[in-house]
């Protein structure tokens, strides 16, 4: 377990988490008027908040060592972790032991197919815009009306057909995100919060390698280590037919096929972004048949 890609990504998690915070916020006083030679906390102020010794702590940021439950706690603590960042720390012990008791991680499979309960239900979908995501957040399938509302992911090459990457490579993606920034910052937190469970899906490693060398702010955010796991919110569209409106989304996880999740976009009804989304609804041929994501 020792040295597991789990126990260097909890490092450098945390590195970076104590790096964000200052003496004064955790009641700690400055040492004098000399100048600190690291950003934020230093290791050894970590360690004495969390009542371990210095080396202890070194360990567990070099991915030497896996923190027990009671050191876990107060790191969490007295790094100020939120919930989104707790469970990520947990998942990350946890795989370690995990992959400590087994042989090799089983491996993923590069692009599944949609369950076809799945696709049977976008077929029914008609007023809803709706997209079946893999892992990786992979877009598998989606409704007719999803592809009108965002982008016609037919035309998109099915080994690309990730919404991480259109997000940062496809202009359209830039132009009816009015908040792309907010947007594609939390699809970096979103894949690091999955690149914690899997660190060595080739598909994974081999997606983040490119976007990190194609865009900067990409590469950026990405080494910041921000997490984030979300099922539901909200997005503003600037959409060229029928203008700005504002939808709901909610994430369904499918017990079926544990690594693909349907989600699904709505408006209030009786509101202008709802008449909005209903002249999308009507403007959409009936006759196109949700897609599978075949090319």
């Amino acid at each position: 377990m020792a040295g597991s890609p789990h126990l260097r990504e909890l490092g450098e998690f945390l590195r970076h988490r104590r790096g964000e915070l200052t003496p004064a916020q955790v009641g700690l006083p400055e040492r004098g008027h000399t100048q600190r030679r690291v950003r934020g906390l230093r290791r050894e102020e970590v360690a004495q908040l969390a009542a371990i010794s210095t080396d202890y702590y070194v360990r567990i940021e070099q991915g030497r060592l896996a923190p027990s439950q009671p050191v876990l706690d107060a790191l969490v603590r007295e790094l100020r972790l939120d919930r989104d960042q707790r469970t990520y720390a947990e998942g990350l012990v946890e795989q370690a032991a995990r992959a400590g008791h087994r042989k090799a991680a089983p491996r993923r499979a590069a692009r599944p197919k949609v369950h076809p309960h799945l696709a049977r239900l976008l077929g029914q979908l008609t007023e809803t815009p709706a997209i079946v995501f893999g892992p990786r957040l992979d877009i598998l399938a989606w409704s007719p009306l999803a592809a009108r509302l965002l982008c016609d992911f037919a035309a998109v090459p099915e080994a690309e057909r990730n919404y991480v990457r259109m997000v940062f490579t496809d202009p359209v993606m830039r132009e009816i995100y009015p908040d792309w920034e907010d947007v594609a910052r939390t699809c970096v937190e979103v894949l690091r919060m999955e690149a914690g469970t899997h660190p060595t899906d080739p598909a994974l490693t081999a997606l983040v390698g490119e976007l990190s060398v194609t865009d900067q702010q990409f590469r950026v955010w990405w080494a910041e280590h921000r997490v984030a796991h979300q099922d539901f919110g909200s997005k503003r569209i600037a959409h060229p037919d029928v203008g700005d409106l504002t939808l709901d989304w909610d994430t369904f996880h499918y017990a079926g096929a544990p690594e693909q999740q349907l989600v699904l976009w709505s408006a209030e009804p009786g509101t202008p972004d709802a008449e909005a989304l209903s002249q999308l609804a009507r403007d959409t041929a009936p006759e196109s048949p949700p897609s599978s994501g075949a090319s």
